[in-house]
């Protein structure tokens, strides 16, 4: 990944190149949503790596452009990938799309990371495709009345296999189009299995809290920098610990 390369680079690469950007391409969870009307730039995790980056190697700037927004699927977000992506000429792309593309066919979502993916890879670009957290299991005490409904339905989809579906298909299409995985989800399911993953969900549908937001950081870290990912037991526990 040429990311780590620059990362290390000196004053001739920061003269010649300029700094790290990265544009983190989204939904809700990258433009930093946690409960209703809240937003928080702090602890989204795209900001969390750049600390993480900075605390590696400090003399090199690393710029991140929040590409996120709420509520969009990655089908409606092709047509924006000009202004919001490439036309910061990026060093990487992370694309984390999936939340929302639940609520349309499979093959509509897997048509569009396609496009996505090729259009980043095509250019040269590092790219990793950032599978989302679960979604909630059911409708939990404390939903926001407005929401209720949807919550049946997200947890309808999360039960149901749906989900499993979609990111099993998703982490494939990546592999294939030569695109890294960071692999929240799988982290999610491990989770899932000794914790009330609704509980983990600010918004209790599908907005994680923010301190799991250092998953998703970890994950990303892991793929820039795989040498230094923890070696986890088989009978470790599965409960994320920062």
């Amino acid at each position: 990944m040429k990311i780590r390369e620059k990362l290390f680079g000196g004053k001739q690469v920061l003269l010649n190149d300029g700094p790290i950007t990265i544009v983190a391409f989204g939904d809700s969870v990258t433009h930093g949503a946690l409960g209703a009307g809240v937003i928080n730039y702090e602890t989204v995790y795209w900001n969390l790596l750049k600390k993480r980056l900075n605390a590696k190697n400090s003399y090199m700037p690393v710029n991140v452009i929040n590409a996120g927004i709420g509520g969009i699927t990655a089908e409606d977000s092709i047509g924006r990938m000009e202004r919001h992506v490439f036309a910061h000429n990026p060093d990487l792309v992370i694309v984390a799309f999936g939340l929302n593309d639940v609520n349309r066919s499979l093959e509509s979502y897997l048509n569009a990371l396609r496009t996505i993916f090729t259009a980043c890879t095509s250019r040269g670009i590092d790219t990793v495709f950032m599978t989302p957290n679960m979604l909630n299991t059911y409708v939990a005490e404390g939903t926001e009345k407005q929401y209720l409904e949807y919550a049946a339905v997200t947890a309808g989809y999360q039960n149901g296999g749906r989900m499993d579906e979609y990111m099993t298909a998703a982490v494939r299409l990546a592999t294939e189009c030569g695109v890294y995985v960071a692999d929240v989800y799988k982290k999610w399911r491990e989770l899932s299995k000794t914790t009330d993953t609704t509980l983990l969900l600010d918004n209790f549908i599908n907005h994680p809290k923010a301190e799991m937001h250092e998953l998703f950081a970890d994950e990303l870290y892991n793929v820039i920098f795989p040498e230094d990912a923890p070696r986890v037991e088989k009978n470790e526990s599965t409960m994320y610990q920062k």
